[in-house]
């Protein structure tokens, strides 16, 4: 039976760290998830987050037993540290 992970992360990432990824100097975000794995993924997966600040919040990354993106979703900064 395949079971989806779901990956909780919090990200501050400027506007102006952002613009590496458009200048084609960044392709990955790297941070560290809230169960105290390091993770690595494509800028491209949170760009929709996008805003003039940058992109700051919750998130939630749901992915594949083998390790496959799915989806990444904001959550409300309410939950954080709650399983």
């Amino acid at each position: 039976m395949n079971q989806h992970q779901y990956i909780r992360f919090k990200i501050h990432i400027s506007s102006e760290q952002y613009l590496s990824v458009y200048q084609g100097v960044a392709k990955n975000i790297s941070t560290q998830a809230e169960d105290g794995r390091r993770i690595v993924f494509p800028a491209q997966n949170i760009k929709r987050f996008l805003t003039h600040d940058g992109i700051s919040g919750y998130f939630e990354m749901e992915l594949t037993a083998a390790n496959k993106f799915i989806a990444i979703k904001k959550l409300d900064n309410s939950l954080l540290g709650h399983v």
